[in-house]
Order: C-alpha cells, then structure tokens, then sequence
C-alpha cells in the first residue's frame, strides 16, 4: 500500500485499477422530503435566522483559523441543561457526517452526492465548499495526470485543529476499476484514500493511500497517528502523521467502522459491524483481543472521559449499550429508536446524544441510568452528529440534506 506523499516529493505507489461506473456509485442516496434540501440549491441558508452567505469562500482562500481557546456556556452540568433547538441550514448539502474541530469549524461529509466537504464556521456561516477532486499524480502516485474525485464520509481532526482528515468511500478516475460496496466480500473494491485538509488554507494538501470503503478515522491524543477502518479490507490501517508511513494494517473481522482511542493513547476499540464483537487493539504492539456478544451489528463507539466505559450503537438491534471495557460486560442498555447510528458526547461525559436513521429523531440520553431526557424530530435520515465544546452545541447532519444546530442552556429559573 503506498505511504502519504506531500506535493514534490516523488514516491510511487502500487498500480491502480479502472473507473468507477457513476451508475454504480449512488446506492446510498437518499431522496429529500424537504423542498429546502433540493439537490439543485446553489447556496446554504440558515433557517430561521442567522444568515449564512450565498456563495461559498473560494477553497483557494486562506480564512484565518478560528483557534480561540474553547468556552463554556454554563458550568450547570449537561445532564441538568436543556438542549434546544437553535436553527437549520440548508442548502447544497447531503451529509454523511459532520464533525467539530474544537477551535471554530464544522466539516460536514457530502459523499459522492456533492462530491464536497462543507465547512461552517462557529457563527454558522460557510466558509467554504471544498471539492474532493485531486490529482494523485502530483503527490508522486503512480497514475495518469488528471482529476480524480472521492466520495467524503467521515472526518477527524489533529487535537491542535489545525488538520482534518477525512475518508473517501470510493475514487473515480482513470485507473480505478469499481469500489466496494456497503455489503462487499474481504478485498472487493480498490483501495481508496484520505485528505488531509489545512484549515488555515481551507484545502486539501496530503493525500494517504488506505485500504477499500474507509469509513471512521480517529488521531491518537498525542497527535502521531491516524487509525482508518476499512470497511471492505476488514482492516485498520494505521499511518504515522509524521512522515505519511504506513505502519501496518490490523486485520480485525467483517466490516469494521467505529473507532475509540483512550486517552493515553495505548488501546483502540473498533466497531466489527458485520459481528457482534469490538476489536480491542493494543497500540503498543498492534496485538489484538475482542469484547465478544455485545450485540448484533455494532456501528459507532465512543469512551467516557475517564475510559471506565465504552458506549456502542447497535445498529442491528436498535439499541445503545453501555460496556465495561475492562470485561465486556453490559452495563446497560436503551432503545432510543429504530437503527441508531451515530453518537456525540458532552465534555463532562453526562450526556450522550444519538441520531436514530429510521426514527428521523434525535435522543438526549443521561449517562448515569441511560434515562433518555430529550427527543427531537429531525430531518429525514439523520446520520451524523458532534459535539462541540467551543459553544456547546451540538450539529445534527442528516441525508435529506439539513444540518440541524442545538445548544445546551441553563433550565429557566
């Protein structure tokens, strides 16, 4: 597998294969039941208020980065806050996710449907709309010259902020022969690859060669390395940020997809979503053992601030599950909606908020008991979800093409 190259710098990576059918690339679309989320807007609006401007920053702009440190709203503690509703925006959107950086921006995913990543700033405004299109062959891949485009899934950023990495579900271009798909064998597909994106400049700037469908990243605390899983090569790979290497890939079961990292950085947990288990990964050594049974099709893990307990959406199930990492125990469970995907976390660790993709909801659920506090309809398809510890909020993306802002406030009196 070749390694990350910067631009000049000449190392040539292994062939690549034939182009991708665009009739074969839209499996996962999902028609909009809003006249707002039309794939024809050709701007982004913010509903009912704060504007947002009609055209899109340049990606060849070097907007300043927003890298004030981050504040709270209230010191009351999340489970004891409300969580309202703030406004919509809408526009050329379909997003698969989207993801705070702690220091002022939001990276929403548009997939193969926008073939963009959408950047908002934290007084929700576009700062820009970045195509995915790169040429691979100016950082010393071994490929034709010419445009090549990705399909934007999830992003993560370095803990500075000043990078985000963000995965393509498939490539198209001159030498790519078919991408894997949401129900592919072990090896179908070819490879594909993650940006990196330097939100100084609002561009892509590195490009990392991984294995086929990658899905979640997450960057160790430390900064040093980048976890991939590689939904159809049934592997995590890992890259040293340093220098761009490949430092080896984990094989770790069918369809892998969420990752959490403790916070010293020794232990990765990866969702086998085509199983009922959590691969446990050590980052020492790369040896790897299992949490086995903790429910059919686990999609999307996050730790609690201390590491004492893994959360997991059971897709399969519908269930949330709390999980004693030390044992595989569940701790507790609960039934926040029809497929629950993905989950965000508050910085005190006593909130936890879902989207359930079935259920087009949103649940606030308290940590302690797992009694769901708040429920909010949503957007059809709701997906994505982050919280962000810059102003307490939390962003809600959903296919039909809505991303959905709350805040958590002080309760009234």
């Amino acid at each position: 597998m070749a390694l990350m190259v910067m631009l000049a710098v000449s190392i040539v990576g292994p062939s690549l294969r034939s182009a991708v059918s665009d009739s074969s690339a839209n499996t996962l679309g999902v028609a909009s039941n809003l006249a707002s989320s039309s794939s024809s807007a050709e701007q982004t609006t913010a509903v009912p208020s704060t504007a947002v401007p009609t055209t899109a920053v340049p990606t060849t702009a070097a907007p300043a980065t927003t890298t004030s440190a981050p504040t709270t709203t209230t010191a009351v503690p999340s489970d004891q806050t409300e969580l309202v509703h703030l406004l919509d925006l809408t526009g050329d959107l379909s997003s698969k996710s989207v993801v705070a950086s702690g220091h002022g921006f939001y990276f929403a995913q548009n997939m193969m449907y926008r073939h963009t990543i959408s950047v908002f700033t934290a007084d929700k405004e576009l700062a820009a709309t970045i195509p995915d299109s790169v040429d691979l062959s100016a950082y010393g891949f071994d490929v034709e010259e010419g445009t090549y485009m990705g399909a934007p899934v999830e992003a993560a950023f370095s803990p500075n902020g000043r990078y985000a990495y963000v995965s393509n579900y498939r490539m198209y271009g001159p030498g790519f022969s078919g991408g894997g798909s949401d129900g592919c064998n072990k090896g179908a597909g070819d490879d594909s690859f993650v940006y990196r994106v330097d939100t100084e400049t609002l561009a892509i700037d590195a490009v990392y060669q991984v294995g086929s469908v990658p899905k979640f990243l997450a960057v160790t605390p430390d900064g040093q390395r980048l976890l991939v899983s590689n939904w159809c090569t049934f592997d995590v790979s890992v890259i040293d940020l340093a220098d761009g290497a490949l430092i080896t890939e984990v094989e770790v079961g069918r369809h892998p997809r969420g990752l959490a990292i403790t916070s010293d950085g020794t232990i990765a947990y990866v969702a086998v979503m085509g199983s009922s288990d959590i691969a446990v990964v050590d980052l020492t050594d790369y040896s790897q053992t299992k949490l086995e049974g903790v429910g059919p099709g686990p999609r999307h893990l996050i730790l609690s601030p201390d590491d004492s307990v893994l959360y997991a959406t059971l897709n399969s199930a519908g269930t949330v599950v709390k999980i004693d990492p030390s044992t595989g125990e569940i701790l507790d469970r609960v039934t926040t909606g029809a497929a629950p995907r993905s989950m965000a976390m508050s910085t005190d660790g006593l909130s936890l908020y879902v989207v359930n993709y079935n259920s087009n909801t949103m649940s606030k659920v308290r940590t302690a008991d797992f009694e769901i506090l708040q429920e909010f309809r949503t957007a059809d398809k709701p997906i994505g979800i982050t919280y962000d510890p810059f102003n307490d909020e939390v962003w809600v993306s959903a296919y039909s093409g809505v991303l959905h802002v709350y805040a958590e406030q002080r309760p009234a009196g």
